[in-house]
């Protein structure tokens, strides 16, 4: 289902985008296991480099495998959105290695050695420590600003004229701060700045960061997308089509994080039932979430559902439902923490998120374990932080579990 004069509904979409019936007429797409592809002709070939004929060249370049998941998550992306001329809005999709592949891409090829990158204070580990760590090193620095003051964010867009791109990461991670992406991208709009929004808690089925003006979309696909945890990967989506097509591909290709047909079989399989399995997650969440909040052992839960979180209004604005991530603390600290996750039979003590069971980490000591203490205190994240995917399972045994791990 490629053809977008057809107006087929997101659950549709999940089943069929981008899919293209192959000569032996397979149900799916098979997985495509070659690293390179023949040629009809010499002629044929230089075609084919120069851009004037469509086909395939190199496993490192793409293969139909890749292709289908590339033009399914652009597909879910655009979903119901509309262009500049009233037409569905079009989108290209490069799928890589990894979520911080697809993060080096965006920012590899958009920002260059003098430029900066204007992010704010809740991020990935991995995303921090990239842009603290290699960018500068190929002379692209850094500019942090709490994006919940938007006047903070307008004066440093003002008064520094070397940010090239605002990246932004709403809901973040571990902390579930979320910020405003209609104001956010208004302002770095009105000063010539492309937007990065990393939308991989939310998936394009509870937010639409395009809707809002975004220019990129960067997913850690490893995550909610493929929803098995069987495959690692991660998608850039851009709206310039001739810039994803050019600058971005030639960075992509190049830097050399390309995905590979298995992992992106394993995606698209997991895209089928994308909608399906993010209902049951946001359910289960929000009464996990309630029972964390009402437990006498629980002193803080982050949780974007709950009315007293302070960003609640503005995902609640932005985001089809909370989601199904959320983060807390117990009131005994660290230790009461270790001892905890130490306790638990069913919800598994595993870094990565967006599987269909429960998984529940601790920050401090693994995902943001290269982040400076004072850096991550101050950014909200605590030694006791503890943070909770909540899966797909019976929900009244994910609390059991919880429950009997806090006695």
């Amino acid at each position: 289902m490629t053809d977008n004069n057809t107006n087929p509904g997101f659950d549709t979409l999940c089943l069929h985008g981008g899919h293209v019936t192959e000569s032996n007429r397979a149900h799916l797409t098979p997985i495509y296991a070659s690293s390179t592809y023949e040629f009809d002709s010499a002629e044929q070939a230089a075609a084919i480099f120069r851009g004037e004929e469509k086909g395939y060249i190199y496993g490192r370049w793409g293969n139909p495998t890749i292709a289908e998941a590339e033009e399914r998550i652009a597909m879910l992306e655009a979903f119901g959105l509309k262009d500049a001329n009233g037409e569905q809005l079009k989108l290209k999709a490069i799928l890589h290695a990894s979520g911080m592949a697809a993060i080096s891409t965006a920012f590899m090829g958009n920002v260059k050695a003098g430029e900066k990158i204007l992010t704010h204070q809740s991020l990935y580990g991995g995303t921090h420590e990239i842009i603290e760590k290699i960018l500068p090193d190929f002379s692209i620095g850094a500019v942090i600003v709490d994006f919940h003051d938007l006047k903070a964010v307008e004066q440093a867009l003002q008064t520094d004229k070397t940010i090239r791109m605002m990246h932004i990461e709403t809901p973040a991670n571990p902390t579930l701060q979320c910020v405003d992406l209609a104001e956010l991208i208004a302002l770095a709009k009105a000063h010539g700045v492309v937007v990065c929004v990393d939308n991989t808690f939310a998936t394009p089925y509870l937010q639409q960061p395009f809707a809002f003006g975004a220019d990129y979309v960067v997913h850690s696909t490893t995550k909610f997308l493929n929803g098995h945890g069987t495959a690692i990967g991660g998608i850039l989506v851009g709206k310039d089509i001739a810039r994803m097509s050019t600058a971005l591909t030639k960075t992509h290709r190049l830097l050399g994080g390309n995905s590979n047909a298995f992992d992106a079989f394993l995606l698209v399989n997991g895209l089928r039932t994308l909608s399906v399995r993010m209902d049951r997650h946001c359910a289960n969440a929000e009464k996990v979430a309630q029972f964390l909040h009402d437990h006498p052992a629980v002193g803080v839960v982050n949780y974007l559902g709950l009315a007293d979180h302070p960003d609640h209004a503005i995902g609640m604005k932005q985001m089809k439902h909370p989601g199904a991530m959320l983060s807390f603390e117990l009131k005994g600290g660290f230790d009461a923490g270790v001892k905890f996750m130490n306790s638990l039979k069913i919800c598994l003590n595993a870094v990565s998120l967006g599987t269909c069971d429960t998984l529940i980490s601790h920050p401090a000591s693994t995902t943001h374990m290269g982040v400076a203490r004072e850096q991550r205190l101050k950014f909200g994240i605590t030694d006791g932080m503890i943070r909770m995917s909540v899966g797909i399972e019976n929900v009244e045994d994910i609390i059991g579990d919880l429950e009997q791990a806090m006695r």
